[in-house]
């Protein structure tokens, strides 16, 4: 055999070894890519998205998407090396550590739990931002979800307690009792008042800390609104919190005559609160690029990730600044009417 042949067999056999190693090997990583649109004033298994039944609602046209990011990997269904160099070639996707979005405390079941628990919030947080926006009253209650098994909690909370006051200090909504036990020295005593069915009470829970030094006691809530009509929210499998922002405005567009978009193709992201403010989101990056595929010309952005949105901004797309319910509502009416200020993302 000659040497060259001899030098292209064990290449060949080299390249294949390191192919079926890199087939089988499983590495701690999860390869984020843009995911899904659904179109909040549209249909999905014809289905409307948004369904408004108890209240006057008007025609819509355009789209105003929520975009998402899909995922591969994580502690029970670990991505294999391939896919992960396949991942760090495309520019459209990002390769991460498996712990950013598995934390060695939460299990991968456990994440989607609370993702799914987040949407729900996010439902709820998006009902009341539109009302809030509308000025049309509604009361609140917040409810335990589940508690932690082996966190102070567990046996002391729960599911369906309703949670009036911590310390003695009244609350109404998730991040008030959340901030409330944070305030807590960790190790402390923390006394919560609450409603079980018919009783009133007041239970006593011992604090820890958690991820990130936080005083924690392990439990998930959900708000629990009461709305003067119903608003009902079918996306099918969708998670996490940063659909808010595109679910008030399409409440909003429902609810109130003429067409927030002006038949534009609409897309954007962002956490929303009770009040109408924008927080971030993760995976900007993959949100705008499956926002352009889908055929979206404006995407409104959360004002904390503009800086991050403006380095990966595909051609085309145009980022709008938004920092609370009522600025994305200005905005869209300044670009369908050409009249006003429109903010923009800058990279400062």
């Amino acid at each position: 055999m000659s040497r060259r042949a001899l030098t292209l067999l064990v290449a060949g056999f080299l390249v294949l070894t390191l192919g079926v190693m890199g087939a089988v090997m499983k590495v701690p990583y999860v390869v984020l890519s843009p995911g899904p649109t659904e179109n909040t004033i549209g249909v999905v298994d014809k289905k409307p998205v948004i369904s408004i039944t108890g209240r006057q609602t008007y025609p819509t046209s355009g789209q105003l998407n929520l975009v998402t990011v899909a995922y591969q990997g994580g502690p029970s269904s670990q991505i294999d090396l391939l896919t992960a160099l396949r991942g760090w070639i495309d520019p459209t996707v990002a390769v991460v550590p498996e712990s950013t979005i598995f934390p060695d405390t939460r299990s991968q079941q456990q994440v989607e739990e609370e993702n799914t628990v987040e949407m729900a919030n996010s439902q709820d947080y998006a009902k009341a931002a539109a009302l809030t926006e509308l000025k049309i009253p509604y009361s609140t209650a917040v409810s335990v979800v589940s508690t932690e098994k082996g966190k102070p909690a567990d046996g002391r909370l729960r599911k369906g307690d309703e949670i009036t006051a911590v310390g003695g200090k009244p609350v109404g909504d998730v991040e008030g009792i959340s901030e409330a036990v944070k305030a807590v020295e960790p190790g402390r005593d923390v006394t919560f008042a609450i409603t079980r069915g018919q009783d009133k009470l007041d239970v006593t829970v011992p604090t820890v800390r958690g991820a990130g030094g936080k005083t924690v006691v392990g439990m998930m809530m959900q708000a629990k609104y009461k709305f003067p009509f119903d608003v009902a929210i079918n996306v099918g499998d969708v998670g996490g919190p940063s659909a808010g922002l595109m679910f008030s405005l399409g409440i909003l567009d429902k609810l109130t005559p003429g067409e927030l978009t002006g038949g534009k193709d609409i897309a954007g992201t962002g956490t929303i609160d009770p009040s109408g403010a924008v927080g971030p989101i993760g995976g900007i990056a993959q949100k705008m690029v499956g926002a352009r595929k889908a055929g979206a010309t404006v995407f409104l952005t959360p004002a904390d990730n503009c800086a991050e949105a403006m380095k990966a901004v595909p051609d085309g797309l145009r980022l709008v600044k938004a920092t609370s319910l009522h600025e994305a509502v200005q905005a869209l009416d300044a670009l369908r009417t050409g009249k006003g200020q429109v903010p923009a993302c800058s990279a400062g």
